[in-house]
């Protein structure tokens, strides 16, 4: 069964389609979206990175002591600090939040953003960075064996180009508490292969031009280590009652960018009548995403599922109200069989 996420409102939140309108009413709305998320029958939250939105961590803790079932997976980039630091920061969540807290990488950051951030690394080193970052956190994690999870007991070593550790771990302390469930993103061929030696699931977006080819070069290159990732995707929804209403809504967002567009306009960027290009002009993060029926979006997110897709990373926004659309009108048509939330699950 597919796992649905929903993107958390770090910059702030409201109805207008440009972000720098929208209010920012602290950790009370905050907990209000994660409450609507946990309710409606998501299986979780991602607190993305955001170098102009709230600290991703502080708002995961936030998260994880808001709630009971709900997965919670924070986003952040290898400059963040020492692959040690997080894993300890990430253990200390882990024990308090019911092993819910899972990571995901941001690894292909703008330039600028890491000039600002007082990074120094870039270009396919990152990746290289990153997958080191990754090593050691498992490695200080689970002791000498750098297992996947668990303890075995040992201390850690390690010596590479970006870190350097001695004697690493938490000695008993991460005994019987997994790794968190690694999350990565990209197309790129470095991005594929980071995902392939140290990913559990990978997102993509629509973005991408096959997006069927991407999954199978993943997929390829996960087995030749031995592994076996899964296929997340990334994607913003406008769904309504009928694709009339949900049209009109992406109408009257477009519209204030570009009062004098019309109706014909702003629908030309749909893709196979649902997928529509341009959700990054009105207030979203990624390009591509739904607009359409309920019984239209649903349709698609199944042929999603059928196409390997194991998890989706659902935004809209107002995020509560969205949220509650999606849980009421459209996950139910999405898993016909009925859906129990995997953290309810666990």
């Amino acid at each position: 069964m597919t796992g649905y996420l929903w993107e958390l409102p770090t910059r702030g939140d409201g109805r207008r389609a440009d972000p720098n309108l929208w209010r920012r009413d602290g950790f009370d709305h905050l907990h209000q979206v994660v409450d609507a998320a946990e309710l409606s029958g998501l299986d979780g939250v991602v607190v993305p990175y955001d170098p102009h939105g709230e600290e991703s961590w502080i708002v995961a803790g936030g998260a994880l002591r808001h709630t009971r079932h709900s997965r919670v997976v924070v986003e952040f980039t290898p400059s963040f600090g020492t692959p040690v630091y997080a894993a300890k920061m990430s253990l200390t969540l882990r024990r308090l939040g019911a092993d819910r807290l899972d990571w995901l990488l941001k690894v292909d950051t703008d330039p600028e953003d890491e000039r600002q951030r007082g990074d120094r690394v870039s270009g396919p080193e990152r990746y290289e960075r990153a997958a080191e970052f990754l090593t050691v956190a498992r490695g200080v994690w689970s002791g000498r064996g750098a297992a996947p999870g668990g303890f075995d007991g040992g201390e850690f070593d390690h010596h590479g180009t970006y870190f350097d550790v001695i004697a690493g771990g938490f000695d008993e302390a991460a005994d019987g508490h997994p790794f968190p469930v690694v999350h990565l993103s990209g197309t790129s061929p470095e991005a594929i292969t980071l995902s392939a030696a140290h990913g559990d699931v990978h997102l993509f977006t629509e973005s991408t031009p096959d997006l069927a080819a991407d999954i199978g070069a993943l997929e390829t290159a996960a087995a030749e280590h031995g592994r076996t990732v899964r296929a997340g995707l990334v994607l913003p929804v406008i769904a309504r009652e009928d694709e009339h209403e949900a049209w009109a809504r992406v109408l009257r967002l477009w519209r204030e960018i570009d009062p004098s567009a019309t109706e014909h306009e702003v629908r030309s960027r749909a893709r196979d009548g649902v997928r529509f290009d341009g959700f990054d002009r009105i207030g979203y993060r990624t390009p591509v995403g739904l607009v359409g029926s309920y019984d239209q979006v649903a349709r698609r997110l199944s042929e999603y599922t059928r196409a390997g897709i194991d998890t989706v990373v659902l935004s809209g926004h107002p995020a509560i109200e969205e949220i509650h659309r999606a849980g009421e009108h459209l996950l139910h048509l999405a898993d016909p069989a009925g859906r129990t939330p995997r953290g309810a699950r666990a």
